[in-house]
């Protein structure tokens, strides 16, 4: 039997706002992203002893080489190179340290650098499947991937553009209410169908805009929190999975669906009982496939669930509050981490103008590392309150 995360909760949740392009290095937008976490937790960098570190444009360092250069000596060091993933399984790797003593605080953080040319190296080299099989033949980056699972989506289950467009047209209603989104004009259901096409059936709105960028959340022990007077959320139940259903002979299914039941029997509820959810959007297609697979609904009914639901702030099923990546931008493995900060903030009465009215629980989910035609990780997470 799985043991429970007592004792541990998540604070100080940072996100450093995100710009298109930037000189500055992956370095500096983590060094600011945990210069903050430990303002608002009131320590020194030498006072930390954990650190866990997502980022893809961090080369030729790795986390190793950067607590030099932010003059830290933790003695608990992780690096989570899952990509949209990378949020909860690092909350659960440190959460989990914590708890067996080895650490006493741990900063995660992820942040990436966008330079103009940042994004296309990152692809031509991002897989050894993208350097033998994809980008050569020019078939690069993941539009053109997603292409192909969109349009086996579409076909398999009957869902049309319109529906993944409501998905993008309320997470834009949503970022409105953030001031730190990048996207800051209104999105219309008759816009988002007549964008431009990028790959079809992945037009203009239904992709991700790359920036630069940090988010950063403090794991520590409950009662350090309480002390310093730090409001903090508890993890309730967590997942992950790596390379699920490797047969199927294009992704329809995440590995949310091989440890779904798990996921709600360590919580003690349903989906009933979330307030919000936040879920990994590169594309609204796989928002819907997380729908279905998180419970929310039966496969292949994601459509008809977005369209009896309002996805807004102030909805009957609030969505990707913040905007998500779609309206917010992707700072590359920052968009790993933006749900979760999200949701802490959420349940902690902390979101300011996207604050769902009563938030207690929040389920958040990743998913990352399109390998060659799927993504290959997945996680998800339920956090409550204090008072939940």
């Amino acid at each position: 039997m799985r043991q429970p995360y007592d004792g541990v909760v998540l604070t100080a949740p940072v996100s450093v706002p995100y710009v298109r392009y930037t000189n500055e290095t992956a370095h500096w937008w983590i060094a600011k992203a945990l210069r903050e976490a430990l303002g608002i937790i009131q320590m020194k960098p030498q006072e930390i002893d954990g650190l866990s570190v997502s980022s893809f444009t961090l080369s030729p360092d790795t986390p190793v080489g950067l607590t030099q250069h932010l003059g830290i000596s933790p003695r608990w060091l992780d690096t989570v190179p899952m990509g949209g993933a990378c949020g909860v399984a690092a909350m659960r790797r440190a959460a989990r340290a914590v708890q067996a003593g080895d650490v006493d605080v741990v900063a995660c953080v992820s942040g990436d650098t966008n330079r103009i040319d940042s994004f296309r190296n990152l692809l031509s080299a991002f897989s050894r499947f993208s350097m033998d099989a994809t980008f050569p033949y020019g078939f690069g980056g993941p539009n053109a991937s997603f292409a192909l699972l969109q349009d086996a989506y579409m076909h398999e289950f009957g869902v049309t553009r319109a529906d993944f467009g409501r998905i993008a047209v309320a997470q834009r209603a949503n970022a409105l209410h953030n001031p730190q989104a990048m996207m800051k004009k209104p999105l219309t259901l008759d816009q988002y169908m007549d964008a431009r096409m990028i790959s079809d059936p992945i037009g203009l709105f239904d992709c991700v805009m790359p920036c630069a960028g940090a988010e950063a959340f403090v794991m520590m022990r409950e009662e350090m929190a309480v002390a310093k007077g730090l409001p903090f959320a508890r993890i309730a139940s967590t997942i992950e999975r790596t390379n699920a259903f490797p047969d199927d002979p294009i992704q329809l299914r995440g590995g949310w669906a091989v440890d779904i039941d798990d996921l709600w029997a360590m919580a003690g509820h349903g989906p009933e009982a979330i307030d919000l959810l936040q879920t990994y959007d590169d594309y609204p297609v796989i928002c819907m496939m997380q729908f279905e697979d998180l419970g929310f609904c039966a496969k292949g009914e994601g459509a008809e669930f977005v369209r009896k639901h309002d996805l807004t702030i102030g909805g009957d099923f609030p969505h990707n509050t913040s905007g998500g990546q779609l309206s917010v931008g992707q700072a590359g493995a920052a968009g790993g981490y933006l749900g979760l900060v999200e949701a802490i903030r959420q349940v902690t009465g902390q979101a300011g103008g996207t604050q769902v009215a009563n938030a207690r629980r929040a389920l958040v989910s990743g998913f990352g590392v399109i390998n060659y035609d799927r993504g290959l990780c997945s996680s998800a997470a339920i956090i409550t309150g204090a008072t939940a």
